[in-house]
């Protein structure tokens, strides 16, 4: 166990080396299990209930996304983006179109940075719902996961009245969106600002100082700031531990430079820290989200693209009427507009750290090269060390802490 690991603190497991009697057994925690939250495997070394130490293993949902996306037109890949954290899809959308507007040096309407902003924010609400819900099932309080479960379905409607989709989004498209966010999508959006602000609130009360749920979080799988960033955590998980990195901050994008709120830390790294800062990133996703509708109100009505004809789809009843709009469709279609030959980085504050996407283009169709940077495959790799010493029943909670999303361990 290397020094930074052993800074994790947990209790040490109680047996002696030399006691014939004691015996290890092996343990495959997933990858069918419930408490896996989804389809990986831990194979643990366990004495009695205490876990001695374990290998984490992935790849039971490898699907190549990266080289599938080598092969495909550039906005063919925004639905690829939605199989990575299926619980905040639309932040993972947004991300790569901004990847791709990066590399063509689009520059998007103020209007619809902000309409992006509403979206990715709603998005990291419903991604931290399922994370502290499901927290909360694992320690044995149902009631609060289905408060909150009910709002996330109310996300879900806003969704559909954007998009037409509920869980995988595919919304949105390089340059802007599909279409203009109608009166009722607007109407649901203020809506949720009202309904949700109580309902968050009951959820607190329910747990932030229930005696048994303090009990089954606090000081468990507590890692300090130096752990964390020598593992490359990033996200909430990095800002329990007492870091305020985040990258609407450090390297805005979207406009985020023009809003006004506070990056919630915590101070021991542990569950429960990890638990406070999930709630109030959402009441601060909440503060955001007023402030771009105010903002909105203040810009052009009726823009959501940004003009860019070469690779932003023209309206179909454009492409049946006109024949300069089903040139552009066709050729957008087939892949016949090159872009520039580049390399660019762009990352995103994804529901669980940074999201990032390195593209390399040589002037073809297709990427040359495309790398996510999933942020639940960064944190992951943690979850077998910090684990060693702590009882199997604490190791299930730290890993709902941790909020590992399958899709982003295979990519």
């Amino acid at each position: 166990m290397s020094d930074s690991v052993s800074k994790i603190t947990h209790n040490k497991p109680v047996f002696s080396d030399n006691d014939p009697q004691d015996e290890l057994f092996t343990l495959n925690l997933g990858p069918t299990h419930p408490a896996t939250h989804g389809v990986f495997q831990n194979v643990l070394q366990v004495d009695g209930e205490r876990i001695v130490s374990g290998v984490s293993t992935i790849g039971y949902i490898h699907r190549a996304f990266e080289k599938i996306a080598e092969h495909r037109p550039f906005y063919q890949i925004t639905p690829l983006t939605d199989r990575l954290n299926y619980c905040s899809s639309p932040i993972n959308n947004m991300g790569w179109h901004m990847t791709v507007e990066k590399l063509l040096g689009i520059e998007i309407p103020k209007r619809v940075q902000y309409m992006r902003v509403i979206i990715m924010e709603l998005a990291r609400i419903t991604d931290h719902i399922i994370c502290n819900g499901i927290l909360g099932v694992d320690t044995g309080a149902f009631s609060g996961f289905l408060y909150v479960l009910q709002e996330r379905e109310f996300i879900y409607e806003i969704y559909e009245e954007i998009c037409g989709a509920r869980l995988t989004t595919n919304i949105g498209r390089i340059g802007g969106f599909e279409r203009d966010f109608n009166d009722t999508a607007f109407a649901k959006i203020r809506e949720f600002l009202k309904r949700f602000p109580p309902v968050l609130r009951e959820f607190e009360d329910l747990f932030n100082r229930n005696r048994i749920f303090i009990d089954r979080t606090a000081d468990v799988a507590a890692v300090d700031a130096k752990t964390a960033l020598s593992y490359s955590w990033s996200g909430p998980l990095l800002r329990a531990a007492g870091v305020d990195y985040d990258v609407r901050v450090s390297e805005p994008y979207s406009s985020y430079e023009e809003f006004d709120f506070d990056i919630p830390v915590g101070t021991k790294g542990d569950v429960y820290d990890r638990f406070i800062v999930r709630n109030n990133e959402m009441w601060e996703s909440l503060k955001i989200i007023e402030q771009a509708l105010d903002k909105i109100d203040r810009e052009p009505k009726g823009v959501f693209h940004a003009d860019v004809p070469d690779f932003y789809l023209p309206p179909k009843e454009q492409v049946y009427n006109n024949m300069e709009a089903l040139i552009y469709h066709f050729k957008i279609v087939m892949g016949e507009v090159d872009p520039p030959k580049n390399e660019v980085y762009h990352c995103v504050e994804g529901a669980n750290g940074e999201l990032g996407f390195y593209l390399i283009s040589d002037g073809g169709r297709s990427p040359y090269r495309l790398h996510f940077r999933r942020p639940s495959f960064i944190n992951y790799q943690m979850y077998a060390p910090m684990s060693s010493g702590m009882l199997l029943s604490d190791a299930i909670i730290n890993m709902s802490s941790l909020n590992i999303i399958a899709g982003e361990l295979d990519a």
